[in-house]
């Protein structure tokens, strides 16, 4: 008999992947964890029943949050990732030669640890000397921080459970206390089908804080209907004037992608009025 995950996205949609086998599972002290096989997406990680990665499909996310703010800021040399346990963000961030320090602040280690074990080319490079890994909560690492970073992506879960702080105007005004002068940062603000009023609040909230605000998408199979959306905040660059040239070893993104990444379809844009 054939085992099958099923994500239920909506009370009335979900989407469903073939299991070879259970790697792990378990409750950590922020939420419930799994390692599924499956025939299609390779290693899966699922956190709360909702994906967060796969081995084909996870270079699209973590290229995309990453490159457009890094590419649009003239010399990124210090970045924050807050979230991000799976070392996806990370490995991208490596990519650019100008970044000196990269931080990762992750409250559940057991998504680190169990990523660098059943995901390696996702988390394999976590134990750069670049990197400094900090197992706690991004909201008061970001509280803390002043004026000292170029770039912060927020590679968090949905706004349930430890991520629900991720996405309040508190926190958006927290980031742009932390970043410098002309600092960046980009969240992942999911999708618009199912969650077209959590985008609205996201963008109202970041255009009150940051004078340049944009809405980008990519395609990501699968999470939930496969149109993502990503929220920058700029304080002084703007990404569809690009700074530097794409030159990089990616699989997504290019300079094409990245000035086209912010034409919208119409129903999505007029979320950002």
């Amino acid at each position: 008999m054939d085992l099958w995950y099923t994500e239920k996205q909506t009370d009335s949609f979900g989407i469903t992947a073939k299991v070879k086998r259970t790697l792990a599972t378990e409750q950590t002290d922020f939420q419930k964890l799994d390692m599924i096989e499956t025939a299609e997406w390779g290693n899966m990680l699922v956190l709360d029943g909702m994906v967060m990665t796969t081995e084909k499909d996870e270079f699209v996310y973590h290229e995309m949050i990453s490159h457009v703010p890094l590419f649009t800021h003239p010399n990124p040399r210090h970045v924050l990732v807050v979230g991000g346990g799976d070392g996806g963000v990370i490995r991208e961030v490596l990519k650019h030669p100008s970044v000196e320090q990269a931080v990762l602040v992750e409250i559940d280690g057991r998504v680190i640890e169990e990523s660098k074990k059943y995901l390696p080319s996702i988390a394999g490079q976590l134990d750069d000397p670049r990197v400094e890994v900090k197992v706690g909560d991004g909201f008061m690492h970001i509280a803390e921080s002043e004026n000292a970073y170029d770039v912060i992506l927020v590679d968090s879960t949905e706004p349930v459970g430890p991520a629900v702080n991720l996405f309040t105007k508190g926190f958006y005004a927290g980031i742009s206390k932390a970043l410098k002068e002309d600092g960046i940062f980009v969240a992942q603000s999911d999708n618009p089908w199912f969650k077209a009023e959590l985008i609205e609040q996201v963008i109202k909230d970041v255009k009150e804080i940051f004078p340049i605000t944009r809405l980008y998408t990519a395609n990501i199979p699968t999470y939930p209907s496969g149109l993502w959306t990503f929220t920058l905040g700029s304080k002084k660059h703007d990404p569809l004037q690009q700074q530097r040239s794409a030159e990089l070893d990616s699989k997504y993104y290019t300079e094409a992608i990245h000035k086209a990444s912010f034409a919208l379809p119409k129903f999505v844009d007029d979320l950002t009025k």
